[in-house]
């Protein structure tokens, strides 16, 4: 078989094999409420998302004095408890602690733990008002995603709303 009748046998073989295209690289559901990525920190793909539809919340402002100590401090926590859905592939997030911040200067990272499949946030206590406000008037969402350079995130977003 001269070289000719060779290379255009295997062209044609060549020609006829499925084209297999590389993965899609798909985006996290809700990629649409993040904000811009300016310093490419989620250039890649999550590690891991959970992603949870609120569909109750408590409030829970306790009052403590640790007796044992002096000064005595006394102390107010304010912590919002939200429980919900699943809505991501693989997430088992159940329910978000909330807690507000009015002392420190910087705020503790998001963190999920897979045990009691909880997600816990701060914010800063001057958040309050936004958060009940989402909470009473729409549909919220909670999102925590991470990522393989250390990057993570969370927030609280409602869906898309028409305007009124």
């Amino acid at each position: 078989m001269s070289l000719f009748l060779r290379c255009a046998a295997l062209s044609l073989m060549l020609a006829s094999l499925p084209v297999v295209a590389a993965p899609a690289v798909t985006p996290p559901l809700h990629a649409q409420f993040l904000p811009a990525d300016d310093l490419q920190l989620r250039a890649e793909q999550p590690e891991q998302q959970q992603l949870m539809m609120v569909t109750s919340y408590s409030v829970v402002v306790g009052s403590q004095r640790q007796s044992n100590q002096q000064p005595i401090p006394v102390t107010s926590p304010l912590l919002v408890r939200l429980k919900g859905k699943p809505m991501s592939q693989g997430a088992t997030v159940r329910q978000v602690l909330i807690s507000f911040d009015g002392e420190s200067k910087s705020l503790k990272k998001p963190t999920f733990d897979s045990k009691s499949r909880t997600l816990t946030l701060t914010y800063p206590l001057s958040q309050y008002r936004v958060v009940m406000d989402l909470l009473r008037n729409d549909t919220v969402y909670c999102q925590f995603l991470t990522y393989a350079n250390g990057h993570v995130w969370a927030d609280l977003h409602t869906g898309s709303v028409r305007a009124r």
